[in-house]
């Protein structure tokens, strides 16, 4: 007698052909599908070395709040309201909200996905096709509840790679915020430097108005003595609303980058008008004098470029993983019967469980070119992070050369500056006692007023050219990691 099968035995017997069968179907797949061969990417991101960085000295990082250094309380509560109400910063957080949301449903995807569906329909069945009588001819309702699962097992990394992509683009758009909020924060402060440098000027321009109408009242005295003559008369007159003119142009500037100012702080353009900056109150701060061998790791502009080639390079591993088989493991189970009253019966229960393959043989080239699209993106991401190091090097460079040449004019000019003032005096005494014209005065008046102006000037540039190299130098950027790379080890996990 044949020895029986247990059921237990009978089922693994039963599953070994539907085994086989899919394992030949994938080496036969596998043996014609579309191929990505040939499809490389191009660019390589510069090396710190190739901009000379290596090697150099490693400066202290700069403060985040890097503006309350100059000891301008009117500037800190400028920064702080721009940082908290400007339009601008609010659309980055925008898009790193987005970002994130986009990191949510990657993830998303590459879970475990359960569905649930009641339908009811209404349903005349065909007298002459399939189903006979009194089902064929007949008009019933169909009812079906179920609930079905489906999970895609991700052997060849085509989900982690997207959630990676997904990951790399929400640190770029972190590390975008932080620039956006640096870049805000400089601006608001060099607008303040320039409303200060304005607003020292006017006072050089009031201060030559009153010199010139004092010169005038001397004029006129010395006219009535017989000691000058119209000429010098008119020529004293003449200078009055020249002097004039010129304040009004500054209160114009002056009303203007009042205006921007309050703009940059998201405020009515009449809400800074009664704002005065003197200079003098705005402290120097202490800047290194050459760059430092960190300095891609500071500027969050570069972080943003570096975590856009990550995102790009997971992408296209995406993109590449699409040519590889899809797996599916999918199950359901639920009732389904003919006519509403059998539905909840036992015997109107139906299920089903089993693995799906899809394998791309043959797509016309699609998968080669998105493959090639991807790649070119990611040879797009690595050139503008090239020319960001180079842009950012040279800014960084240009600043701290600028630096160095303002803070030697500033030397010569404050010994040109006390020679004129000397030279004014002494012209102006042998002027009052007759020893000198009154061209002599003017002359000397000139230079004086030049040097005013010039030495408003340049402690200006200074000092906007400090908070330009802060901002070169990153600006106190830390690296924010609220968003966390899918696994460990994967390329949105590497520090930036």
């Amino acid at each position: 007698m044949p020895k029986q099968l247990k059921p237990q035995q009978t089922s693994l017997l039963t599953l070994a052909p539907l085994v086989v069968a899919l394992a030949s179907s994938v080496m036969l797949a596998l043996g014609g599908c579309a191929s990505s061969a040939g499809i490389h990417g191009q660019a390589q991101p510069r090396s710190a070395a190739s901009v000379g960085l290596e090697g150099g000295h490693t400066a202290a990082p700069l403060a985040g709040d890097w503006w309350r250094s100059f000891g301008d309380p009117k500037l800190d509560d400028l920064v702080a309201r721009a940082l908290a109400d400007n339009p601008s910063l609010k659309v980055a957080q925008a898009r790193l909200a987005r970002a994130e949301a986009v990191v949510s449903g990657a993830r998303a995807a590459d879970g475990l996905q359960v569905n649930g569906g009641v339908d009811v329909t209404r349903q005349r069945f065909s007298a002459t096709s399939i189903y006979p009588p009194p089902l064929g001819g007949g008009i019933y309702t169909l009812g079906t509840a179920q609930i079905g699962a489906s999970w895609e097992a991700d052997f060849f990394g085509r989900n982690r790679a997207a959630i990676e992509a997904a990951v790399g683009a929400g640190r770029a758009a972190q590390a975008d915020l932080q620039a956006a909020r640096i870049v805000l924060a400089s601006n608001v402060a060099r607008t303040y430097v320039q409303l200060g440098r304005l607003v020292e000027q006017r006072a050089v321009a009031v201060r030559s108005l009153r010199q010139r109408d004092e010169l005038l009242g001397l004029i006129q005295q010395r006219v009535q003595g017989g000691l000058d003559t119209a000429v010098e008369l008119r020529q004293g007159e003449g200078a009055l609303p020249e002097t004039r003119q010129q304040i009004e142009q500054l209160d114009e500037q002056i009303a203007l980058t009042r205006h921007a100012l309050a703009a940059l702080t998201a405020q009515a353009p009449g809400a800074l008008d009664s704002l005065s900056v003197p200079l003098g109150g705005v402290q120097a701060i202490v800047l290194p004098s050459e760059l430092p061998a960190d300095l891609l790791g500071r500027r969050a502009d570069i972080t943003a470029a570096r975590w856009r080639i990550e995102a790009a390079t997971s992408d296209s591993a995406s993109a590449k993983a699409q040519f590889y088989p899809n797996i599916n493991l999918s199950a359901f189970v639920g009732l389904s019967s003919i006519g509403l009253d059998r539905l909840l019966r036992s015997d109107s229960e139906q299920y089903s469980a089993g693995p799906a393959l899809r394998l791309p043989i043959f797509d016309a080239g699609r998968l080669r070119a998105n493959l090639r699209a991807k790649t070119a993106d990611l040879d797009a991401a690595v050139e503008s992070y090239n020319s960001a190091v180079i842009e950012a090097v040279h800014d960084a460079a240009d600043q701290i050369a600028s630096l160095r040449s303002i803070e030697r004019q500033q030397a010569e000019q404050q010994r040109a500056q006390a020679a004129a003032e000397s030279a004014y005096e002494l012209s102006t005494q042998r002027y009052r006692a007759g020893l000198s014209t009154y061209l002599t005065v003017l002359g000397a008046e000139a230079s004086v007023l030049n040097q005013r102006r010039l030495a408003a000037d340049l402690k200006a540039r200074a000092l906007e050219t400090q908070i330009a190299l802060i901002r070169a130098l990153g600006g106190g950027y830390t690296a924010d990691t609220t968003l966390q790379p899918a696994a460990a080890g994967s390329p949105a996990s590497r520090p930036a």
